[in-house]
């Protein structure tokens, strides 16, 4: 739906509250929505910050860190919908977030890190960039939730399915530890 489709009334009415406290704590639509979008980034680095990437073995690491990255934006649907709307509107709302920038520099220098400590430990190349890992990474995993509706109709199979679920897993952590190979 996005932010063109929401009414206020609707969510007041799924939120439990009234509009007029929306707009009291939001200023408005467009504030509610950014604030939407703030949290649910948020809730991702915040997690990916708890894995506690920099206590583990480099490869070790960067295997949690691609199926931690799976496993969200399998189960986290609308995540994978916010930010696919927010693309289609050119970044217009993110590009309003003062903290939205800083809050995502985490993300790669997680990546940063645990490339320096795979190249340090002669596991990895060195030769990647950190926010082109990360890149290759998310689009890995975010283009089978993001286009499985379509994936399922071209092709008769549902990527989200069970099955092909714990193959795709195998096969991004396998496709992404194979790039790092040294």
């Amino acid at each position: 739906m996005g932010l063109s489709g929401a009414r206020v009334d609707a969510i007041a009415e799924r939120t439990n509250t009234t509009k007029r406290m929306l707009y009291y704590y939001f200023g408005s639509k467009e504030g509610l929505y950014e604030a939407v979008i703030e949290e649910a980034y948020s809730k991702i680095r915040a997690l990916e910050q708890s894995l506690h990437l920099d206590t583990m073995d480099p490869r070790e690491g960067l295997r949690e860190l691609v199926e931690f990255t799976f496993d969200f934006h399998d189960k986290h649907r609308d995540f994978v919908r916010l930010v696919t709307i927010e693309n289609i509107h050119g970044a217009k709302h993110v590009s309003q977030l003062k903290t939205f920038r800083a809050r995502n520099a985490s993300a790669v220098k997680t990546i940063a890190d645990l490339i320096a400590r795979g190249v340090a430990a002669r596991q990895f190349r060195s030769d990647v960039d950190p926010v082109d890992l990360h890149l290759f990474i998310s689009s890995l995993c975010f283009h089978r939730v993001a286009n499985r509706h379509t994936f399922t109709v071209a092709f008769g199979r549902d990527p989200s399915g069970a099955r092909s679920r714990a193959r795709h897993r195998e096969m991004i952590v396998d496709a992404v530890m194979r790039f790092m190979q040294r």
